[in-house]
């Protein structure tokens, strides 16, 4: 069986999103890693135990100081890491009230707050482990004391490092939260999303879809409710080559599945007695990839979406903020850009015998276009910037979108910013006429040289 990746949909590829999309993989690794090295430095420092210790320059103490500092350490940094990370998600709370609830989702995969916060986790949980290793001379019945010098040293070390990259992480922080950062994470999120799906070309999946056979397309119903992240394509291609069919999709990922509606179609591609449904509805229902939210492994339009409600909130009356909406235009249109660089075909996955069983259908563009334009362009009434920035993206995915079939779309588009324009502003007619113009210059591959 041959299907468009052996990666996507397996086990491992839904394993590795999971990790990539959780804040805690990092910060597990962290505390293993100062349990290993809160347990072996003692050890070592056993080995120096008898005569003078080499790194009692560093620690002089004797077990009373040892623990002190310890307890220090230890009780400062998992106080630290509280209260930073909640007046972290506190600040984020708010900046996603702001602009959308999905930022969110990027500040957990962000690395420097994994790292940040598996290196104060690491300190703590070893301050802790070399902690237990510490023993006076009257907690011992043959009264020998025993202080770890060179764990202590590097507990020292290691807070000194907490310290850094905390002050560090604060400054991190302090950019993450402006929305020019918030929305350049989404454009790279998104740019990598199009570079895993869309620009390797020559696959099996990329391949037109031929006929699917004869008669009436049997509808298959959902069984679960959720997100569609993803598809296990090996199950759904043996369960359509057992039952003889051709299984289309009638969803998209990161569209809605809601439970007990039809969720694909199957095509019959020899004739006879129609399948029968219900293995074909248990082995979609296995093979689907349903989340409570939407995830930007495989989903295209999801970048494209959190730009776009960055751009509306910043519409909306309580915030009221033209300028940003005009910066997210711009990302939306770069993104556009992309989409129109490289088309997005349905997936196919075939079986032995080179036979389609099982078809993803794409995000079309002009699907697509409508999402990037249709909600400002409804909340940009009384804004001239932002509908002088909405006729700009219009020109230019105009330009990188010839031959693609969306001329008629893009000039109606056009024509509604510039009526939008004269409504509820006071941009000329002659401005929005050049909008016009200019749009269906693009449209015909000329782009004039603006004379000053």
């Amino acid at each position: 069986m041959r299907t468009s990746d052996s990666r996507r949909g397996g086990l491992l590829s839904r394993l590795a999103g999971k990790l990539r999309g959780a804040l805690w993989p990092i910060p597990a690794l962290g505390v293993l890693l100062a349990i290993v090295l809160g347990t072996t430095l003692p050890e070592l420092d056993q080995h120096w135990a008898t005569g003078r210790h080499p790194l009692a320059f560093a620690f002089g103490g004797g077990a009373s100081a040892a623990r002190d500092l310890l307890a220090a350490i230890a009780g400062s940094l998992i106080s630290v890491t509280g209260v930073t990370f909640s007046l972290t998600v506190v600040a984020l709370q708010l900046s996603s009230s702001q602009y959308t609830p999905r930022l969110l989702q990027t500040f957990v995969t962000d690395r420097v707050v994994q790292l940040t916060l598996a290196q104060l986790v690491l300190t703590f949980v070893y301050a802790l482990t070399v902690l237990r290793t510490v023993r006076a001379e009257s907690a011992t019945e043959d009264d020998s004391a025993f202080v770890p010098r060179l764990s202590i040293t590097v507990a020292y070390l290691l807070t000194l490092g907490s310290v850094l990259g905390l002050v560090l992480f604060l400054g991190h922080l302090s950019r993450l939260l402006r929305v020019e950062t918030m929305l350049r994470d989404v454009h790279d999120e998104a740019t990598q999303t199009i570079a895993r799906e869309l620009d390797d070309p020559g696959e099996a999946d990329r391949e037109a879809v031929g006929p699917r056979g004869g008669g009436q397309p049997l509808p298959l119903v959902a069984r679960s409710s959720g997100f569609l992240t993803g598809v296990d394509e090996r199950v759904a291609v043996a369960a359509a080559r057992e039952a003889g069919v051709t299984v289309e999709l009638a969803v998209r990922i990161g569209d809605s599945v809601v439970e007990g509606t039809p969720v694909a179609h199957a095509w019959a591609l020899a004739p006879g007695g129609a399948p029968d449904t219900a293995p074909l509805e248990a082995a979609l229902h296995r093979s689907f990839q349903l989340h409570y939210e939407r995830t930007p492994d495989q989903d295209l339009a999801y970048g494209l979406r959190k730009v776009v409600d960055i751009c509306v909130r910043a519409l909306s009356p309580g915030t009221n903020d033209p300028t940003t909406a005009v910066h997210a235009l711009s990302h939306a249109s770069s993104l556009l850009g992309r989409f129109a660089d490289c088309p997005v075909p349905p997936r196919t996955c075939r079986d032995e015998e080179e036979r389609i069983r099982l078809v993803v259908p794409p995000w079309q563009l002009p699907e697509l276009l409508q999402l990037a334009v249709e909600e400002p362009l409804q909340f940009a009434e009384g804004q001239p910037t932002v509908l002088r920035r909405l006729a700009g993206l219009l020109r230019e995915f105009a330009w990188r979108a010839q031959g693609r079939g969306v001329d008629d779309l893009v000039c109606r588009y056009v024509d509604a910013v510039a009526e939008r324009a004269l409504e509820s502003t006071s941009v000329p007619e002659s401005e929005t006429r050049a909008w016009r113009q200019k749009v269906r210059q693009a449209l015909a591959g000329s782009w004039p040289a603006e004379v000053g």
